[in-house]
């Protein structure tokens, strides 16, 4: 499982979702605020499910977003960033 992140353009902190409200089945609108005091800038956001990438095993007839062509679906599937800092005490043993 992973934690959605966004960094924030200003200051490279991290953020964190005041509040959000669906407005569309498809289109979530969230309030943003930057988790540094100093900077102290907050924006909103929307989030919206544009493609399906594999059907889902438990179709909702009313749910219907374009199959992702071939290209999209391979784009989804670059490896994992390799630049993160490694937390003290799970670096891998050599």
């Amino acid at each position: 499982m992973s934690t959605y992140k966004l960094v924030w353009p200003h200051c490279q902190s991290r953020m964190r979702i005041r509040t959000s409200e669906g407005t569309h089945i498809f289109l979530r609108v969230a309030y943003l605020q930057c988790l540094n005091e100093a900077c102290g800038w907050s924006v909103r956001a929307q989030f919206e499910m544009t493609h399906e990438m594999s059907p889902s095993g438990m179709a909702n007839p009313e749910v219907r977003l374009p199959l992702a062509d071939a290209a999209l679906r391979r784009s989804a599937m670059k490896p994992v960033d390799t630049h993160q800092i490694p937390i003290q005490g799970l670096e891998a043993k050599q």
